[in-house]
């Protein structure tokens, strides 16, 4: 049986591979710096393949740059061999759940989901660091190597354990302001990359500080031919009076589609269908009913008498008297206008929480998103296409909480009008967010499922353990003082480690039983899923000797068992497992069912398809139950075998009743 590597592959040599496959005339060998021989390319040649005049040195040409860009390019091909740990205690529905929600350095996570996620992500959406001079950036050393860096910062104790802050004030008297920033950001869009489907699209947020940057560096990694549009996003109805210039009130969404094919982008629909099915028709009379104490609105209190309003385009006629107190009509009104929705799917809409408001007597915006809306989409994002502000997303939290707990989080609804660009209805539709935050993408994925049933999103969110009192230190103002503070209060009355994860976990838990409560009555509300299964990032379950066993001083081994045990004593059976899943191939929300053969513990990953099994003491009649079952893989520890015989009998065994099988050890 061979070793699973368990580390993630070099994509170094994945690249030569493919290079040599074109060009098998530029493989050459060379002896690596650990004296063995290796395959690489030789570049001389393969540049009088390319072109007839080589472009190097110091020859005009545009291009792109900033210092440390090729250690940054370097570090997205550096294999890892860092793991993930499931974490039932914090997972909700954790044997059920198709949901992810992963805590740790980004950029790692990234490459270990490269290995069973590649090209099946079909959707990314982040809301990354703005680099506006008051925000973090990950700790990413360029000037040596990741791994001496890390054991010389003591960002990692000798056991692999994370022992400082992994992000960095980047403060705009930084020398390196935008330097820092550009080598954050590379490597991690280089690596997602990888993860989207042919078809997939990356939507990323930002603002002024870093848009033209950011744009360069996706048109390097995702190609200028497929660049969609810069959306502008409406982020507020009321800028601040900050400066003398321009108030700001837009924010910027780059897209990127990783082939660029002629697909429609389906934007906000004219007709829809309601959360219980019902198709929104057109209204042939034009006249809807409204109930009294449910239309919000921002005209000032009094009567309104009945009479037409609006403009040419909006003609509307308010067909009896109605009080306005307070921000609400106060009596049951009703209008005559244009309308494509029935009266019986407003009824449907205001039943299930849908709120309506009249701005103004005009009416219009309340009711051109439904009525005008285009088939494609424009890149002006505001209110007309239903997409909230800040503002909005702000007062939102406290539906969920008493307070507000986030500071600048994202409208759910800007998520929801993203993901309405794509065909949510294909296959394993998987949206990826890997600067999670406040886990506004999580609670959007939630939200469409119930709306249409029909569709099959899940979401992987990933999110670095951001420490909030280090937070409250660096922020700017006493409103985002007050809300960090907020936040620090409610996870520790629940006894929870104050960080950013641990908040926007219970955010996901909160608003996922927000929906099921809400909607019981609904049909098949109890097969939503609003689940999610934790897992957490740390070094390998594996010992230094399991990687560099001739370099492993033999002291270092005693601890285990002088190389009869390779596998740190601190973990379990189902840390093991998940360290082995990727290797596989096999999605970490795979269904995981534990079974008993002969008083072991056997692992049973997505049907038959991976079998595991880390007991120790491994006899005949194990080995042969689990044959049977023909597994795909089976896996087990190097030192699980009861005695020599077992070994001696293990390839007979199976190539009996399961010749098939792909037998890995570790």
């Amino acid at each position: 049986m061979e070793h699973l590597k368990m580390q993630t592959a070099d994509m170094a040599d994945r690249n030569i591979e493919q290079i040599g496959a074109l060009f098998p005339e530029c493989l050459t060998e060379r002896i690596n710096s650990n004296g063995r021989v290796e395959q690489a390319i030789d570049f001389d040649k393969l540049r009088q393949l390319l072109a007839h005049d080589v472009v190097e040195g110091p020859e005009q040409r545009y291009q792109f740059t900033w210092p440390d860009k090729r250690a940054a390019i370097r570090l997205a091909n550096t294999p890892t061999s860092k793991t993930l740990r499931p974490c039932r205690a914090e997972s909700v529905d954790f044997d059920t759940t198709q949901n992810l929600y992963i805590e740790g350095d980004n950029l790692d996570v990234l490459k270990l989901l490269r290995e069973n996620y590649l090209g099946k992500v079909k959707m990314i959406y982040i809301d990354p660091p703005y680099n506006t001079g008051n925000d973090f950036v990950y700790n990413d050393d360029f000037a040596q190597g990741k791994t001496e860096f890390e054991q010389r910062s003591g960002l990692f104790d000798e056991e692999g354990h994370q022992t400082i802050d992994p992000m960095q004030r980047n403060t705009e008297a930084n020398g390196r302001f935008h330097t820092d920033w550009l080598n954050m950001i590379y490597p991690r869009l280089k690596v997602a990359r990888d993860l989207l489907s042919d078809d997939g699209v990356i939507f990323i947020s930002i603002d002024d500080n870093e848009v033209v940057n950011l744009k360069k560096v996706c048109d390097e990694i995702y190609g200028e031919q497929n660049f969609i549009d810069i959306f502008n996003w409406a982020k507020t109805e009321t800028p601040e009076n900050l400066s003398i210039k321009c108030r700001q009130i837009i924010e910027y969404v780059l897209c990127y589609q990783k082939k660029k094919d002629e697909t429609r982008f389906r934007g906000v629909q004219k007709y829809s269908t309601s959360s219980n099915g019902l198709l929104n028709q057109p209204n042939p009379i034009g006249i809807l009913k409204f109930p009294a104490n449910v239309v919000r609105t921002k005209i000032p209190n009094g009567i309104i008498p009945a009479g037409k309003y609006g403009t040419d385009k909006y003609d509307i006629e308010l067909l009896n008297d109605v009080e306005v107190k307070d921000g609400l009509f106060t009596k049951t009104f009703s209008l005559k206008a244009k309308f494509k929705w029935q009266q019986s799917y407003l009824d449907n809409e205001l039943a299930n929480g849908t709120i309506i408001s009249i701005p103004t007597m005009k009416f219009s915006p309340a009711y051109e998103k439904l009525e005008y809306a285009p088939e494609v989409p424009t890149n002006l994002i505001n209110s007309k296409v239903g997409v909230d502000t800040n503002e909005n997303a702000g007062e939102y939290q406290l539906n969920l909480f008493d307070k507000k707990v986030f500071n600048f989080p994202k409208p759910v609804s800007l998520i929801k009008y993203l993901l309405g660009f794509l065909d949510n209805d294909t296959e394993d539709f998987i949206v990826l967010d890997f600067f999670s935050g406040s886990a506004t993408t999580a609670e959007a994925v939630m939200q469409l499922n119930y709306e249409k049933p029909t569709s099959k999103r899940k979401y992987i969110m990933v999110q670095i353990a951001e420490d909030l009192y280090r937070s409250l230190a660096a922020a700017s103002s006493k409103s985002q003082k007050e809300i960090i503070q907020n936040a620090i209060d409610l996870l520790t009355t629940l006894k929870r480690p104050v960080n950013l994860c641990e908040l926007g976990k219970e955010r996901i838990r909160r608003a996922g039983k927000k929906i099921k409560e809400e909607n019981k009555d609904k049909e098949a509300i109890d097969r939503l899923d609003t689940g999610f299964r934790v897992l957490k990032l740390d070094s390998s379950n594996m010992a230094d000797v399991y990687y560099t066993p001739a370099q492993t001083p033999i002291e270092q081994t005693l601890g285990f068992e002088a190389f009869e045990d390779n596998i740190k004593p601190d973990r379990t059976a189902e840390d093991l497992l998940f360290q082995v899943m990727p290797e596989c191939n096999l999605p970490l929300s795979s269904r995981i069912e534990e079974r008993e053969i002969h008083g072991k513990k056997v692992y049973a990953v997505d049907g038959n398809y991976l079998v595991a099994c880390f007991d120790r003491d491994i006899d005949e009649q194990v080995i042969t139950e689990i044959a049977r079952m023909q597994p795909y893989y089976f896996v087990m520890r190097d030192a699980s075998a009861a005695t020599d015989n077992v070994l001696d009998n293990f390839d007979q065994i199976f190539n009996a009743y399961s010749k098939e099988t792909i037998r890995r050890i570790l």
